[in-house]
């Protein structure tokens, strides 16, 4: 990575480490630690063991880097991000899990490919949870400003075409662990990671959908799971509680259900979590 520099045309100190202790007074801490998925498992299988990777970032973090943004990439995200903020302390705004982010990512590509459009003229909203229950909203993405049912009665696809790259949306994570066979995405997790990252060091205020605490809004209590947010200097300012159809809220309840059942798997297994 150093030595990419001069090609790249970056300046930057990078330095590996095995001690907790050099992390200390570190702005921005993101959490990738915990085994990856392979072919044929789901994120929900790695529960147990990244589980336990989890208490020893946690407690690494509330020792070394208490005041830290922490951005946590770990699966099953939804449910390693509650176990991190538990296991470290830290002010729940200071803590948010990597997975709107990059769901919305992938939900904008798989879009621009369909429609042949620049991905920059793409926008997307995906929430709930990390997995096979999140909740791409079709009704909230847009091609410059046009909604993908507005686009659908135009003719530029049919409902069916949409409908597939929403089930691959889903999917997206399970299609790179199949090509890739010993490991799980990365690119596009990083790239995801940083975004969040500059929108906190650079008090950027940018709404992202992110894996955040939530206490009262959406009829929710007190669980962290994807929804939209504003991120800037003061970590998650702000919680969006968007409006959604019937239709809408029950598949996001739905999701919200299977983190539920993770966060309850973890008490099980950690009984200091419950």
């Amino acid at each position: 990575m150093a030595q990419s520099g001069p090609s790249a045309g970056f300046d930057a100190s990078l330095k590996g480490a095995n001690s907790y202790a050099d992390i200390a007074g570190a702005d921005v801490c993101i959490v990738t630690a915990g085994v990856p998925r392979k072919p044929g498992m789901s994120r929900d299988d790695l529960l147990g063991i990244n589980l336990k990777v989890m208490k020893a970032v946690g407690e690494g973090l509330k020792a070394h880097a208490p005041h830290a943004f922490v951005i946590c990439i770990t699966n099953p995200l939804d449910a390693m991000v509650w176990a991190l903020r538990e296991f470290s302390g830290l002010p729940h705004h200071m803590v948010v899990g990597m997975a709107g982010v990059l769901d919305s990512a992938r939900f904008r590509h798989f879009l621009s490919v369909e429609f042949n459009v620049s991905m920059r003229d793409v926008t997307a909203f995906v929430l709930g949870g990390h997995g096979d229950t999140m909740v791409p909203l079709a009704r909230y993405s847009t091609v410059a400003g046009i909604p993908l049912p507005d686009l659908v009665r135009m003719g530029w696809t049919t409902q069916e075409k949409l409908d597939a790259i929403i089930q691959r949306t889903r999917d997206g994570g399970a299609e790179i662990v199949g090509l890739l066979k010993t490991g799980s995405a990365f690119y596009a997790p990083a790239a995801s990671a940083i975004e969040m990252a500059e929108a906190y060091l650079k008090d950027q205020k940018r709404l992202l959908p992110c894996a955040a605490y939530v206490d009262g809004a959406f009829g929710l209590a007190g669980m962290y799971v994807g929804v939209p947010v504003i991120l800037g200097a003061g970590g998650v300012e702000r919680l969006v509680e968007i409006q959604m159809t019937a239709e809408e809220n029950a598949m996001f309840l739905k999701s919200v259900e299977a983190v539920k059942g993770l966060v309850a798997a973890c008490k099980t297994i950690d009984p200091s979590l419950a």
